[in-house]
């Protein structure tokens, strides 16, 4: 069994408000790494920011 195919099967057998505690969950982790990202790309912005204007003339 993959690792898809037991989530699922765990998934369905939880009543309806757990299974939507966990799509919360997952959304908030969605999230959370999307952040992540923006910041990590924020600061590579900054940090080359001479470079990028240099590039842009």
């Amino acid at each position: 069994m993959t690792l898809a195919e037991k989530l699922l099967q765990e998934f369905q057998a939880l009543p309806v408000d757990k299974q939507q505690q966990v799509v919360d969950f997952v959304e908030f982790l969605r999230n959370k790494q999307r952040k992540e990202i923006e910041n990590m790309m924020d600061e590579i912005i900054a940090d080359n920011k001479e470079a990028f204007v240099e590039l842009a003339k």
